[in-house]
């Protein structure tokens, strides 16, 4: 079950209405980024359908989205490898709805593996859920109500693909297909009434995903290399995909917003002298 939290003491910085009337459709909704995503879209007065491959996670964590904010949000199971479960999913949706104004794709599988070590399938499954599961939530959502109602598509990529990361083939490769997928999409669905946009995250505290790549091993002297000098949190994220779902926002198209402090234009990113690092040998040994 979802042990998630609401945050505390939420500091508005937009007006609480902002999205009233709206409803968002997450992927991986359910925990870490996406659930804290939710409840700031719901803070601001739109409804949610929160989506993951595990219904008891979703189940748990909307009750917990709809007591703390006092909007609606419905849980589905959705597969974003199997498209049948997605358009049930979208019909379910619109079934309760009648409208998705607002489509986040967040769900992605990662972890850490040097290249040599991945197997054909690890790749192949990493590249399933990321890249082919945010084309097959983004044409089902635009084929079912976007097509002809417009709405705003934001698809939750990362900062590995920028310089080439260690350990990230499969994860940075992924990425990058959803980022060029975003400018061609933007390209074609604008006429529709569509923006697509992505959001990269750098490291973000309290998730899984910094738990899986190494987020015990953070230093302060890491910490100390970013402009902004803090890592950033789930709420940081959440506010900027408010910011660019909201008016203030209506030119945004085909690009990338990247909430990471800086991080990518300043961490060390030599392969072979991360080798040699104790802290990274001890990653590595793990493996």
């Amino acid at each position: 079950m979802s042990d998630e939290s609401l945050i505390h003491d939420y500091r508005y910085i937009f007006q609480k209405d902002v999205l009233r009337g709206k409803v968002a459709f997450i992927t991986g909704g359910g925990t870490g980024i996406g659930f804290t995503i939710a409840e700031i879209l719901m803070r601001h007065g739109c409804d949610t359908v929160i989506a993951s491959r595990r219904l008891d996670v979703v189940k748990n964590s909307a009750e917990k989205l709809s007591k703390g904010t006092g909007q609606k949000c419905l849980p589905l199971q959705v597969d974003v490898r199997k498209p049948e479960t997605i358009t049930k999913a979208v019909d379910e949706a619109l079934g309760q709805f009648k409208h998705i104004d607002i489509l986040v794709n967040n769900a992605a599988g990662n972890f850490l593996c040097p290249a040599e070590n991945l197997s054909f399938n690890a790749f192949k499954t990493v590249m399933e859920i990321d890249a082919h599961g945010t084309f097959n939530v983004s044409k089902a959502v635009f084929d079912k109500y976007m097509k002809s109602n417009g709405g705003v598509i934001i698809n939750i990529t990362a900062t590995l693909s920028f310089r080439g990361q260690h350990l990230q083939t499969h994860a940075g490769s992924a990425k990058a297909a959803i980022e060029a997928m975003t400018k061609h999409l933007a390209v074609e669905w604008g006429p529709n009434g569509v923006r697509m946009m992505c959001v990269a995250p750098g490291p973000i505290a309290d998730t899984e995903g910094m738990r899986r790549l190494g987020g015990d091993k953070i230093t302060d002297a890491f910490i100390k290399s970013i402009p902004v000098q803090r890592l950033g949190k789930r709420e940081d994220i959440g506010n900027t995909v408010l910011y660019i779902v909201s008016p203030a926002a209506e030119l945004l198209t085909g690009t990338t917003v990247i909430p990471d402090g800086g991080e990518f234009l300043t961490s060390q990113n030599n392969y072979w002298a991360l080798k040699n690092n104790p802290v990274f040998k001890q990653l590595i040994s793990k493996m």
